[in-house]
This record gives structure tokens, sequence and C-alpha cells, in this order.
């Protein structure tokens, strides 16, 4: 869905989440994880929406986590490789480790395949979608933010 400049411009300045993914899951799981948060009135940021045509992806990425209240992280087996590769993704998960609020979401991989990569990501209680739909995860994240 594309978003006319007009209504780019009336989205909230703060957050409730920002959201945290590897660029391959953008289609799949993480629009499925936004899509899931925003239908439960949680605002969420996300580059899909959030970085329009022509703007530096990295400031607006600052931005986003400056105006979010709680980070997640989608880890997912594409996210756990692209911050090996020490990508985009790496510089956001530094930057949200930094945070008190930071919840791992796993898909599709194990947490201990999370600690080889990150141990003080996955240090952090989150949740797996091997134990609750993905409807499940967001209505909890829902939860979290309502209070």
């Amino acid at each position: 869905m594309r978003r006319s400049i007009e209504s780019r411009a009336a989205l909230p300045d703060l957050r409730d989440i920002f959201l945290c993914h590897a660029w391959d899951d953008r289609q799949g799981a993480a629009k499925e994880l936004h899509d899931q948060l925003e239908s439960r009135g949680v605002s969420v940021w996300f580059s899909e929406k959030d970085v329009a045509l022509g703007t530096s992806l990295l400031r607006e990425i600052d931005k986003g986590l400056a105006k979010s209240r709680v980070g997640i992280v989608l880890v997912t087996p594409s996210l756990l490789s692209r911050v090996r590769g020490e990508g985009i993704a790496e510089k956001e998960l530094s930057a949200l480790l930094a945070r008190d609020l930071l919840v791992p979401i796993v898909h599709d991989t194990t947490y201990e395949a999370l600690r080889d990569v990150s141990p003080l990501l996955g240090s952090r209680s989150g949740l797996s979608t091997k134990d609750a739909s993905m409807a499940a995860v967001a209505a909890k994240l829902a939860e979290l933010v309502a209070v």
C-alpha cells in the first residue's frame, strides 16, 4: 500500500514499538507482525512505511529508535545472518541493546542460535512463535505497551 506525502506527514511522531527485522523478512514475518500489532492499536515504527524514498535509511532508523518506547527484534535465520555480516540490522541491534525495554521475538529459529550470535539479546526474556502464534505474540506485545 502506497502512502501519499500528506498521509505520511500525519503519522504520529512517537511510537509504541520499533520493529527491528532483516530486510529479507520485510514482506513476510515482519509485515505479519507489524499488521497484527497495528490491528491491536499499537503504533509501530516499521521501515517499510516510515522510510520515504530519497531519505537516508540510517538517519530515519535513528529517528525511529529515538521516538519509540519499546524495541522488538524479530529474530529469524535472515536476521541472524545479517547481524553476523555487520549490516544495518547489526547497527539497529547495537542501539536497541542499550534500552531497558527490548524484546526478542524468535521466529523459525531458536534461542540457542540467537545466543550464538548475540548473547546479550539472547539473555533478554522474549517470545517465540514456536510456542505461540504470531497473533498471540502481538497480543502479548500490545499488553506490554498498554501499561
